[in-house]
């Protein structure tokens, strides 16, 4: 029997007669894999339960727990998907695409975990707006955002990408490791305890299958070169799965992200630019539109330098998004003052 305590699962109620608790370990198409306590079982979902997740858009992901009919013979049923204590969520469109897209539904990509691991190498494809997007989303998750910058040893001035990342993001975690050589892995341990899961999430060739290979201590997944002229890389990873590592701790692998749509991402948003909002209230005109109107602190901030333009920039991008998504997805805009 599989302690399912060892796979994060916290029920104590008895499931109902019949039904087994599993967790979610791998997705590919419409078929899943769950750990039980009787062991690993394939699944698919139950017919009731298909279109019930289909009217609300909300189908099981890695790292989910689930209710299953169990069945040693066959494939089992996922017949109930168990509350989730986090999830990370992306707009099924995002960028350009947006645009030709009528409706905008959320994609739910992990759930369940403690820590979100946001990677980024330390090469030529750098770049911060591109993580605080990350992290915009990251911050109503539930889950513990960390920066993780990868290939340290390729990187010729690490300080200089981790002093930009603190800058721009403060207080969350920033460590630059290099699975290859062993610089700066111990920082993991921290989040890599017995019983937690870890989600990596960032864009092809940033290194996550490496890194991967590093903590499981073997090669699991195949690790594909970057390209030259750009250091971008292909696909390696091409379905989301759960690995347990040596160390007890569980890691959600997931394909790259070329893009990341942002989705229900108001108040992420005010979280990430608390520094930015809290300028509004300093305005002369409580309905300043922060263009060119007399006693505007946002104004003075810029002129003065005390806040970046580009830092304003992407906080008004992402304000932008996030109300034309909320607009193609009929979801009203929670509560809040609007700037």
């Amino acid at each position: 029997m599989i302690d399912m305590k060892q796979y994060g699962y916290a029920g104590t109620e008895a499931p109902p007669a019949g039904l087994l608790p599993g967790r979610i370990t791998e997705h590919r198409g419409p078929r899943y894999t769950a750990i039980t306590e009787r062991g690993e079982t394939s699944a698919v979902l139950k017919g009731s339960f298909f279109h019930q997740a289909e009217e609300r858009g909300d189908f099981p992901c890695v790292g989910d727990f689930v209710l299953l009919q169990y069945n040693e013979q066959g494939d089992s049923r996922v017949a109930a998907l168990l509350p989730r204590s986090s999830r990370f969520s992306r707009a099924d469109f995002s960028g350009h695409a947006a645009g030709y897209a009528k409706t905008i539904r959320e994609q739910v990509v992990a759930a369940n975990f403690d820590y979100i691991f946001v990677l980024s190498s330390l090469n030529r494809d750098f770049n911060v707006n591109r993580i605080l997007r990350y992290l915009t989303q990251a911050a109503t998750s539930g889950g513990q955002p960390v920066v993780i910058l990868t290939k340290a040893d390729l990187a010729g001035d690490i300080p200089t990408g981790s002093d930009e990342i603190r800058a721009a993001a403060a207080g969350v975690p920033v460590h630059a490791v290099s699975a290859r050589t062993g610089a700066g892995m111990d920082a993991l341990g921290a989040y890599l305890q017995p019983g937690k899961t870890v989600v990596f999430l960032g864009m092809s060739g940033v290194g996550k299958s490496t890194l991967l290979n590093a903590l499981m201590e073997r090669d699991v997944m195949a690790v594909k070169e970057v390209r030259e002229s750009d250091s971008r890389g292909r696909h390696t990873t091409t379905h989301r799965q759960l690995f347990m590592l040596p160390s007890g701790a569980m890691v959600i692998d997931t394909p790259g992200m070329r893009e990341l749509g942002l989705f229900g991402a108001e108040d992420g948003i005010r979280e990430s630019y608390a520094d930015v909002e809290a300028l509004f209230g300093q305005c002369r005109f409580n309905n300043c539109r922060h263009l060119s109107e007399p006693g505007c602190a946002v104004l003075a901030a810029l002129a003065g330098g005390a806040l970046p333009a580009e830092r304003w920039e992407n906080y008004r991008a992402q304000q932008r998004e996030n109300v034309f998504v909320n607009q193609r997805t009929k979801r009203p805009p929670k509560s809040g003052r609007k700037k």
